[in-house]
């Protein structure tokens, strides 16, 4: 053997050995940290899963609400026929809804979602995982939910230290709105929206930071437009981030904070995060000219202006300088108005800014989740924690760097907007957990240090103590992990009853947390699904479209998206007109099937708790009463018999009373009648002399007609879920009305 092998052996050998003695150093902080990230993120899991209780029973997953069907129709499109299939010219146009005109997909929805998960579970069903993609779709909320409580984490470190991180991930993963929101079934925008706004937030503000160099700011500032861009196809929100990062740039620059990393990181951000929004086709170009985007072009003429300043030190050029700048956006601004390029922001996003302007839309106003937030309900949500979120708010002020700037903006306008509308609760999730996790650790800092090294302090000999030792710093510590325990833990808090509650459907629409699955919704769309096809139209209110079209596999006429209030009006004019002139309206449409949903206790007595149309029905006369105008010219409605919200058809005194007008309305007939069938043969209907059998609608299947009074007793808590299927009588109503 000779000298060269021996030696490239020797050197093996001791290479080996070095590898043994190597040691990786993680101290014992960082062990402690990733163990309670690890832990927080698998609460934030697990607790989402909870209603796999009453799946488990069901034999399948199912989907929360309404509109998370819609996100896994488009799923299902992506999966079967190519990721961008749905754009190519002409589009995808839906005609299993909205019909007779079906509705395109392209310029209705974002992509965002669908795409993302299309993306993941084609990867899944490569290694040769065999996962239904309703199932995969069902805990896709729950991952992405993790993965914002530990993109948040990153936030509060890079604001605040790893306490702050910690906390703003554990508050998150407890919030009530956000386990709502992204809970197993929950598969909505807002599950891909949360955590784009959470990278979004990281990198934009690791890429002002002044320390860093501008290779790295370059790769920030393109991860935060990559991140905004992302958020633009995925969540209709958008308007909120490109919102706070321009208040906050233009704040900055009041505050003369000019930097040319500032302009650079704008120009990048909004540069990439515009182009990606502009090719999203429910967007368009046409972005770009609303009044919410276009202040993005006044800011960054502002950071020119800011910039030309820098390097002009003529008086008298700044003067001309300013006014060239100033006469580009106040005339660029002028001409878009002139010319009607610029557009406001419309529906319900103008509401948002201004509540009460949903008075004046009873289509907006009748989703509850659209409704003001009261104080009460805010402090119901985020409890005592507000305490420490106001105290965060004080620590925020007292260090106003750029960062903690930033984070006074995103809490104070995300408590507007939260307060403006229930359902944007879940934005301020995020903002609230940062602030109150920097008022806790901004409380505990001067203790933490005294636990480290506590200070011998001299006090007044009259209060009789000489020192202050560890102890009072330990019993803050514990009096602030008791409150966070009322809080989160005992007794039992809210963020458990919310993650503890059924999956929607499972529980039949009802407001309640039953001991099994509610099974009349699945069973009346198990119905249409094996005795009806796929053309099929069936009217119901705009709730259940999406149901009947995904699971029920029949056509309908309205569901969620909203996209044509003319429809939903004449849907509305079916309800509550009488049956002729309800079927008047029918017959343009096709319809075959009409379904109601009707809720009422095991004695028979309406139930106005939620869940049925009969607490939905006063919607249904304000949204068609707005057209009543238009249904007179169409010659559907006489002026006498005309309405224009619920009171023509009776009156409330303590419980609503049907007249006349309202007892022949098809809505009534149609879920008393279903009533009074549960209850023969069970109780006394006491609506018995006010029921008559609807003239023109045959029953085809009433689920939940065999319920009995014990089982709604002892299983639904005394309430009983009633979907009456009805078939229209197509040739008895040719036969007595042969002209329309």
């Amino acid at each position: 053997m000779d000298i060269k092998s021996v030696l490239s052996k020797e050197r093996v050998v001791n290479g080996l050995m070095g590898i043994g003695k190597l040691r990786i150093k993680i101290s014992h902080t960082a062990i402690l940290t990733y163990s309670a990230l690890a832990l927080i993120l698998f609460i934030a899991f697990t607790m989402r899963l909870f209603p796999m209780r009453w799946e488990i029973q069901t034999g399948a997953l199912h989907l929360s609400e309404f509109d998370p069907y819609f996100q896994y129709r488009f799923t299902e499109y992506i999966v079967k026929n190519g990721f961008f299939s749905w754009a190519s010219p002409p589009g995808w146009i839906d005609t299993q809804r909205w019909y007779p005109d079906g509705i395109n997909v392209a310029k209705a929805a974002y992509p965002g979602l669908p795409m993302t998960t299309a993306f993941f579970y084609r990867i899944v069903t490569a290694l040769g995982l065999n996962i239904p993609l309703m199932d995969f779709c069902a805990v896709f909320a729950p991952i992405m939910a993790t993965l914002t409580c530990f993109a948040i984490y990153f936030v509060g470190k890079d604001i605040g230290g790893r306490t702050m991180g910690l906390l703003a991930s554990l508050f998150l993963a407890l919030n009530p709105s956000h386990i709502q929101r992204t809970g197993l079934g929950f598969f909505d925008d807002e599950t891909v929206g949360l955590f784009a706004l959470m990278i979004f937030i990281f990198m934009f503000l690791r890429s002002i930071e002044s320390d860093r160099p501008i290779k790295s700011t370059m790769k920030y500032a393109l991860g935060s437009g990559l991140a905004l861009g992302y958020f633009c196809a995925g969540w209709g929100a958008a308007y909120y981030p490109i919102g706070v990062v321009t208040l906050f740039v233009f704040v900055s620059l009041l505050l003369k904070r000019y930097t040319q990393r500032l302009l650079l990181t704008y120009s990048v951000t909004f540069g990439i995060g515009l182009f990606m929004a502009i090719n999203v086709p429910k967007q368009s170009a046409a972005f770009l000219t609303t009044s919410a985007i276009l202040p993005v072009a006044g800011v960054f003429l502002l950071l020119c202006l800011a910039e030309t300043f820098r390097n002009v030190t003529s008086t008298k050029w700044r003067v001309t300088t300013t006014a060239i700048f100033l006469a580009l956006i106040i005339g660029g601004f002028a001409v878009l108005w002139q010319t009607g390029f610029m557009r406001g922001v419309a529906g319900k996003f103008a509401s948002v800014i201004d509540p009460f302007l949903r008075g004046g839309s009873p289509l907006i106003e009748s989703v509850a989740e659209h409704r003001i937030s009261a104080w009460g309900s805010i402090y119901y949500e985020f409890g005592i924690t507000i305490v420490f979120f106001i105290t965060g708010l004080y620590f925020v002020l007292r260090n106003l760097n750029n960062k903690n700037l930033f984070l006074l903006i995103y809490g104070i306008t995300a408590l507007y907007f939260a307060s403006s509308m229930v359902r944007l609760l879940v934005l301020l999730a995020p903002a609230f957990g940062l602030l109150s996790a920097a008022g806790i650790a901004g409380i505990l800092k001067p203790f933490n240090t005294l636990l480290r090294e506590p200070p011998r302090i001299n006090l007044k000999k009259k209060l009789g103590l000489d020192v202050v030792g560890k102890e009072f710093s330990g019993i803050a510590v514990l009096m602030i992990f008791l409150i966070l325990m009322t809080n989160f833990a005992f007794p039992m808090p809210k963020v458990y009853r919310q993650a503890y509650t059924p999956i929607t459907i499972t529980a039949s629409s009802l407001p309640i947390a039953p001991g099994e699955p509610v099974p009349e919704w699945l069973d009346v769309l198990q119905w249409t699904k094996n005795n009806l096809n796929a053309g099929t139209v069936v009217a119901s209110w705009w709730d259940y479209g999406y149901w009947l079209t995904v699971l029920g596999n029949v056509t309908s006429l309205t569901d969620n998206a909203t996209v044509n209030t003319t429809q939903i009006e004449n849907l509305g004019f079916i309800f509550m007109a009488n049956e002729v002139r309800a079927l008047n309206m029918c017959r343009k449409y096709n319809v075959q099937y009409v379904l109601v949903f009707a809720t009422f206790d095991a004695n028979g007595k309406w139930y106005d708790g939620g869940g049925g149309d009969n607490g939905k029905w006063t919607w249904m006369a304000r949204i068609s009463g707005k057209a009543s105008d238009r249904f007179i010219e169409q010659g559907l409605l006489k002026e006498d018999v005309a309405w224009v919200n619920e009171t023509t058809f009776g009156s409330f005194n303590q419980t609503w009373n049907w007249n006349e007008a309202g007892r022949n309305s098809t809505i009534y007939k149609l879920m008393s009648w279903g009533k009074n069938q549960w209850c023969e043969g069970k109780v006394t209907d006491p609506d018995a002399g006010n029921v008559t059998k609807p003239t023109y609608f045959d029953e085809a299947y009433f689920s939940g007609k065999t319920l009995s009074s014990d089982d709604s007793q002892n299983k639904y808590g005394g309430i009983v879920p009633l979907v009456c299927l009805y078939k229209i009588n197509w040739d008895k109503y040719y036969s007595e009305n042969p002209s329309p």
